[in-house]
């Protein structure tokens, strides 16, 4: 009787994944002149998180579901996903594929991740992402941090009376004085000049 020491089939896992998306799908953002790719980026105040970001014209989320994870967190986890990203796509292994395909809003987009011919890990688009129609101004503007807030309404000529403001009342004022293109701008300008930062291009 002999025994199979080589027919365990190779398991596509987070890492796997997200080395993939990042060199091919993501590659022309993290090469053009300014955008960046941020990895784990906190929502709302850290109330959710989103695998990849990437942060161009548009902030695009990228959730990662591998053959591992299951998609119990998935509800919790696209309602601060619609509230505070202008798009999303899940990239999902196939086992999850026709659940994702019934849980997600028409404007998510999906990709599907199976292992490729040599081993590799292939990558292929579902359904096309839209802009999300449901995005909150003030939850997206929770991307900045306190200062950014204040710098960013500073050069918009706030007094120094309104900038004292508690945090919840420096980002309504900024969402009345910005629109969500420029809101956009000045968060991936913030971002940019970050210092104590995650690294932007490698997960």
């Amino acid at each position: 009787m002999t025994q199979d020491h080589g027919c365990k089939k190779h398991q596509i896992r987070d890492p796997d994944i997200r080395r993939a998306l990042v060199g091919t799908r993501l590659r022309h953002i993290s090469e053009r002149r300014g955008g960046i790719i941020v990895h784990e980026l906190g929502l709302a105040h850290a109330k959710s998180r989103i695998d990849v970001a990437a942060i161009n014209g548009m902030i695009h989320g990228f959730e990662i579901k591998s053959a591992q994870d299951n998609l119990e967190r998935l509800p919790y986890q696209l309602e601060i996903y619609a509230q505070a990203l202008q798009k999303l796509t899940l990239v999902v292994a196939s086992r999850h594929l026709e659940a994702v395909e019934k849980r997600t809003p028409f404007w998510c987009g999906i990709i599907d991740v199976s292992a490729g011919p040599r081993g590799g890990t292939r990558l292929q688009t579902i359904r096309r992402g839209a802009r999300n129609p449901s995005l909150n101004p003030f939850v997206f503007v929770h991307l900045l941090w306190k200062d950014e807030v204040r710098d960013a309404l500073a050069s918009r000529g706030a007094s120094k009376a309104e900038l004292r403001a508690p945090r919840a009342a420096l980002y309504r004022q900024l969402i009345a004085t910005a629109s969500e293109s420029e809101l956009t701008e000045i968060i991936k300008s913030a971002m940019m000049m970050r210092r104590a930062w995650r690294d932007h291009s490698s997960p």
